[in-house]
């Protein structure tokens, strides 16, 4: 390889990590201007409960696919740590159902702000196929709905959750 060819790939290298460290700060920029103004719409999430009753529906083990404003099922909420995937166990009490996440809070949503309890075909960019997702419909304190997303190891344990709902 000569001199002049060493420069130019030396330069382009150059070009392409500047042009790739942009596009990384910009994401980072638009993540953050998006937690922003959802702040406000998302306001604080329910409080744990103190104590709850037996188990309605048992643990389901799976993953935390995410939040999003309802009902636009691709529109993520990345307030705290609500746009963040993480493996979960999902649990139903009298009281309400717990979102109990690896690495994250827990999330409590009390029983009187469920609204709907059904199964999707993606939530929060994670698509799949037919009834891959258990999605949870619920309003904030704040007002909000808001659709959260969980994709359970074992699929054939979403009929617990939706029966249990039309209960």
């Amino acid at each position: 390889m000569n001199t002049a060819t060493l420069v130019g790939s030396l330069i382009m290298a150059a070009v392409v990590a500047v042009l790739i460290a942009v596009l990384i700060q910009a994401m980072i920029r638009g993540w953050r201007r998006r937690a922003e103004r959802q702040a406000e719409l998302i306001g604080t999430l329910p409080a744990l409960p103190d104590t709850v009753g037996p188990a309605i529906v048992s643990a389901t083990k799976g993953l935390y696919v995410g939040t999003t404003l309802a009902p636009h099922w691709n529109d993520r909420i990345v307030v705290g740590d609500l746009g963040f995937r993480a493996k979960a166990v999902l649990t139903r009490y009298p009281e309400g159902i717990m979102l109990q996440r690896s690495g994250a809070l827990p999330i409590w949503i009390p029983d009187e702000a469920i609204t709907e309890i059904r199964t999707e075909r993606g939530i929060a960019g994670k698509a799949m196929t037919h009834e891959g997702i258990l999605a949870i419909r619920w309003r904030l304190p704040s007002g909000t709905e808001i659709d959260t997303g969980f994709r359970a190891n074992d699929r054939r344990e979403y009929s617990h959750w939706v029966e249990q709902e039309a209960v």
